[in-house]
């Protein structure tokens, strides 16, 4: 037979298994020094700038059929 399970201390274990997880994540977003941003910053600035001039043609500037 299977054990008797108290819903209100499953849900209480789960919310704080959830807590957790988010705080582990918040702790690495936003628990990085002043360089280590940065640096973040820099390499998403130049990735950017690669994938940007990696354009066969430039995007159409306006959604207008007859300007294409």
């Amino acid at each position: 037979m299977a054990d008797v399970v108290n819903l209100r201390q499953a849900r209480k274990r789960m919310r704080r298994s959830e807590a957790e997880a988010q705080a582990a994540n918040n702790r690495v977003t936003h628990g990085r020094s002043k360089p280590d941003v940065a640096s973040a910053k820099a390499e998403t600035a130049e990735r950017d700038r690669l994938l940007d001039g990696a354009y066969r043609s430039s995007p159409p500037l306006s959604d207008d059929p007859q300007s294409r």
